[in-house]
């Protein structure tokens, strides 16, 4: 278990890295995604949780943004659960694509997406989901994602929904070619409507770190006890986001950061720290990659100051003093 001297700790290293990037990189900014966060360039979330459930806030972190990509994660953690990991590899890749989230490319050799972190694997893992319905589809990931989050009244917004459907022409064609190739079948239109659906969930930065929280903890939620994913998924799911989770500059990320993520182009950013605890961050302004510009500069220095890379040495590790061997509980040196 964390102790109170341990979870001050934590709250004091976290505080001090996000004053740190309060008033900073505006001048690095490209883009805000979405239409409706103009003016919100401000808003700035920094949460954790540990998978004892010890949780950490600084900022704005009752803000509630939606999910986009991250969605992501959920969608194949439950095509994964559904169809098994062989069926599911043989619908979509696991290797980074190298191009925007958003292109029209493919693993031509294997005539599947490249992984189901940028669009075209994401429908393709939205179409992989069980149902007969769409709306049959979408309560199953909204299930599975109040399991992952503990939050049971996570919903849909279907004001952002019906804006994202009108915006979708790229993910149609995307989609119109992928059935051309026999990549996905059936309605394109009820395929879309799930993708989108899971796109368009609010969620607060402390409820996002939850997630990471769970994935950390083996599937587990730290917070109610439910088991949300089976740890053989757990796995594969954050491998995934470890190789392809922040888009076609995944590979600075690993290198500079070094910890399974996924960002979604509203803002937000969910790390997992296997058996320690889930980090997320939220700020929509975001890079030319579509990343969130304060988001990986937090990430970049949790890592390089408190030594939270995957590959740092136990000696380098400062961050609440997380213990690196003998378990996932936090102690104090």
């Amino acid at each position: 278990m964390v102790s109170d001297a341990e979870e001050a700790l934590v709250q004091e290293q976290l505080e001090a890295v996000h004053d740190h990037h309060s008033d900073a990189h505006e001048d690095d900014i490209v883009s805000i995604a979405l239409p409706a966060a103009e003016g919100e360039e401000d808003v700035f979330g920094l949460a954790g949780t540990a998978v004892d459930g010890t949780q950490w806030t600084v900022g704005d972190c009752e803000f509630r943004f939606p999910l986009q990509s991250i969605s992501k994660v959920v969608t194949y953690a439950l095509a994964l659960e559904d169809n098994g990991r062989e069926t599911t590899l043989r619908h979509v890749g696991v290797e980074p694509s190298g191009d925007p989230f958003h292109s029209i490319t493919f693993d031509d050799e294997h005539q599947r997406p490249h992984n189901p972190m940028v669009n075209a694997g994401a429908l393709v893992a939205a179409y992989l989901v069980h149902g007969d319905t769409a709306a049959e589809k979408v309560d199953r990931i909204l299930a599975r994602l109040r399991a992952f989050t503990g939050v049971g009244d996570l919903a849909v917004d279907g004001d952002l929904l019906a804006d994202q459907l009108a915006a979708a022409d790229r993910n149609l064609a995307i989609s119109y070619l992928m059935r051309s190739l026999g990549m996905i079948a059936g309605s394109i239109e009820d395929n879309l409507l799930v993708y989108l659906s899971m796109c368009s969930v609010r969620l607060t930065t402390c409820e996002l770190s939850v997630l990471g929280a769970t994935l950390a903890n083996g599937g587990t939620n730290p917070l109610t006890g439910e088991n949300a994913l089976d740890p053989q998924h757990v796995r594969d799911v954050v491998s995934v986001m470890m190789t392809c989770g922040m888009y076609d500059a995944v590979g600075e990320w690993t290198t500079d950061v070094g910890i399974p993520a996924k960002s979604g182009v509203s803002g937000g950013i969910v790390a997992v720290m296997p058996g320690r605890l889930g980090l997320a961050t939220f700020s929509p302004g975001l890079d030319a990659h579509g990343n969130s510009v304060r988001g990986q500069a937090v990430f970049r220095e949790l890592s390089a100051r408190y030594g939270l890379h995957m590959f740092a040495s136990p000696d380098q590790t400062r961050f609440g003093r997380l213990r690196r061997t003998g378990g996932p509980r936090l102690t104090r040196a």
